[in-house]
């Protein structure tokens, strides 16, 4: 598997008052990272982690806000455009074999981890992904209008007679 974007992080270094992390993009992983979300760039993208040990001490949350500047292509006009990417999200680390069998939707995503080191890299990959509108319209994009007379009904061919 080709990672992209990797920031691998001890969790060893998460102190009573939490482990604060900036994942900054270099130009070569944004090009990566464009490639693998199929959209024609990534010009800027940041996430800033707060980690915090969870009470027991096997698991952690990190609190992130990802922020960035991609071109999508308008599922109306077909044009380019560039869009901002604004995300806030939470999510725990678990211990492998500890994820939750059946989990809530509503509950923070889980993702498990083994040893003491995690990829803050291809978390920042993934939230990416998921903040990409999955039909992106550019601003003032208007479909065009479809002149119908009614012959291009699939029951225009049943009202002539024809089928």
């Amino acid at each position: 598997m080709t990672v992209e974007l990797s920031r691998p992080i001890d969790l060893s270094k998460v102190g009573a008052g939490g482990l604060r992390i900036e994942v900054t993009t270099r130009e070569t992983e944004r090009e990566a990272l464009a490639l693998r979300m199929g959209i024609p760039a990534v010009h800027a993208l940041t996430c800033s982690y707060l980690i915090t040990r969870d009470p027991g001490g096997e698991t952690f949350t990190a609190h992130g806000t990802l922020t960035g500047r991609v071109t999508r292509v308008c599922v109306v006009s077909a044009e380019d455009f560039v869009t901002p990417i604004e995300d806030v999200f939470t999510i725990r680390f678990v211990p492998e074999g500890t994820e939750q069998e059946d989990p809530d939707p509503d509950d923070d995503d889980e993702i498990p981890f083994s040893g003491t080191v995690i990829d803050l890299g291809e978390v920042t990959s993934e939230q990416l992904a998921l903040a990409l509108d999955p039909y992106p319209r550019m601003p003032g994009a208007v479909p065009p209008e479809v002149e119908d007379d009614g012959s291009s009904s699939p029951f225009a061919a049943l009202r002539r007679g024809k089928t």
